[in-house]
């Protein structure tokens, strides 16, 4: 049985029938092994008619796309093209296909590159094709219970499901190997692969930390512009997560480099040489793992793209974890690995110089109560609930 489907993901697939109910396209894209699979399968045993599945890594299924036009024209219902990357071709045709009227196929097309990839070559799908970033597992989906395994493992299905701590180690070690010497040749991507897990590695041990180029060009022993390219790959392909600095003309010194995380808080601890929660909990970068896994859960319980997301810093030394901004709604939030939050100078000032609507710090607990004016504490295992209110 494909562990994937244990879990019910079904949020994310109402969503995605949504936008195939507004676009003949719909691209869901995602860091392989995310689910990615397993998600249109749901949506195909959701969807009425016709079904057809074609699998790019499946060598008869890439047989038949070598005539591309000849096996898809004919094609009625729901059409799911799994791998996309793997055929950039298909773009120019996707776009006759999705012009027919009235229209007799729709697509959903899978891939494990991010939109900025694909858009290379699906520029003549403008206004025919939406996107949907399928991200790793969340609170939301496994329970606040699971809190503890979700930051140790992360996100990755399989990863969280696995059979122990050992195990679910063991899955994220051939996880990385492959994407290093498999997946990202596959994408075009032509970087040694002890290159990159060497900056992958060092990259962990600077995670929630502000971007400095220049220090990781000396320490990596090359220039800011290719410690620059390295991370722009993993950001890229979903390993890594670049949190802009906000900043505005409010007459201070304001940090304008970007905070970086590795995206998952498995892969991160992997990284990290980290097996165990007893391990994580007297690790350096406890604090670092914690801010980083709860950002991902602010983000995602409010739906935020990546665009809406910032990171706030004075070189006085006031700072915000996460800033999103949505037209003219402000919310502030700043993550304690505390028992007992409280407020500081620092959000004092953050509520002041950037009007925040709102300020909510984040802890780990399980309660939602008032600190002050417009700050409130909010736990972990309550914060989808909190959020949503």
């Amino acid at each position: 049985m494909d562990t994937v489907a244990v879990l019910d993901r079904s949020a994310h697939r109402h969503q995605v029938l949504s936008l195939l109910a507004q676009f003949p396209v719909v691209a869901v894209l995602g860091a392989r092994q995310v689910g990615k699979t397993t998600l249109a399968r749901t949506i195909g045993e959701a969807t009425d008619g016709p079904k057809t599945h074609l699998d790019l890594e499946d060598p008869t299924d890439a047989a038949r796309l070598e005539h591309p036009k000849l096996a898809l024209e004919g094609l009625r219902g729901l059409v799911i093209v799994d791998e996309v990357q793997r055929a950039p071709e298909l773009f120019p045709l996707l776009r006759v296909l999705a012009d027919r009227s009235p229209l007799p196929a729709r697509f959903l097309i899978l891939g494990s590159a991010s939109p900025a990839l694909l858009r290379q070559s699906s520029e003549s799908l403008a206004g025919r094709i939406a996107y949907y970033r399928l991200d790793p597992l969340d609170l939301e989906e496994v329970g606040s219970r699971a809190m503890s395994s979700l930051w140790l493992r992360g996100g990755f299905p399989r990863s969280f499901l696995a059979d122990g701590d050992a195990a679910s180690h063991r899955w994220r070690q051939e996880f990385t190997r492959t994407y290093l010497e498999r997946d990202l040749s596959e994408l075009g991507i032509r970087v040694p692969s002890i290159t990159l897990r060497r900056f992958w590695t060092m990259l962990a041990h600077y995670h929630g930390q502000t971007w400095n180029a220049a220090e990781l060009a000396r320490a990596f022993g090359v220039s800011q512009r290719t410690v620059g390219r390295y991370l722009d790959i993993l950001c890229a392909t979903f390993m890594a997560r670049r949190l802009n600095p906000w900043f505005e003309n409010v007459g201070k010194r304001e940090v304008r480099s970007p905070k970086v995380y590795l995206s998952d808080s498995g892969v991160l601890h992997f990284l990290l040489g980290i097996r165990t929660m007893e391990e994580l909990e007297g690790h350096p970068k406890v604090g670092a793992s914690f801010e980083g896994f709860a950002i991902q859960q602010v983000t995602r319980a409010l739906a935020a793209e990546p665009e809406d997301c910032f990171s706030w810093g004075l070189h006085t030394g006031a700072e915000l974890d996460l800033l999103i901004v949505r037209g003219e709604r402000r919310l502030g939030f700043e993550v304690k690995r505390t028992a007992a939050p409280r407020t500081t100078r620092s959000m004092y000032s953050a509520l002041e110089t950037l009007g925040l609507e709102r300020l909510d710090v984040i802890y780990q607990g399980n309660d939602v109560f008032p600190l002050a004016e417009r700050i409130r504490a909010v736990g972990i295992g309550a914060l989808w609930s909190a959020l949503g209110s």
